[in-house]
């Protein structure tokens, strides 16, 4: 899925989508994506935490995020 790295503002890649232009599908994965990025460890930094990934995914809501998918991702995350 190559639109996963579309951003709901437009400014990502490979086409420039924008919002719902953007697959449903790949709208989640972002989201996901980003998470998963952020709370592991990379060669290059460590992890964040749950609350730190969490916190920058609502920081980007509205412009790399679709605002409601990373609302009920933060909601559905919260609840554990």
């Amino acid at each position: 899925m190559l639109s996963h790295h579309e951003r709901w503002d437009g400014t990502g890649y490979p086409h420039g989508l924008k919002g719902e232009e953007i697959p449903l599908p790949c709208r989640i994965i972002s989201v996901v994506d980003a998470y998963d990025a952020m709370t592991h460890n990379r060669v290059y930094r460590l992890a964040m935490s749950k609350k730190e990934a969490l916190t920058e995914i609502r920081r980007n809501k509205g412009t790399q995020f679709d605002p409601m998918i990373a609302q009920i991702f933060i909601d559905l995350v919260n609840v554990e």
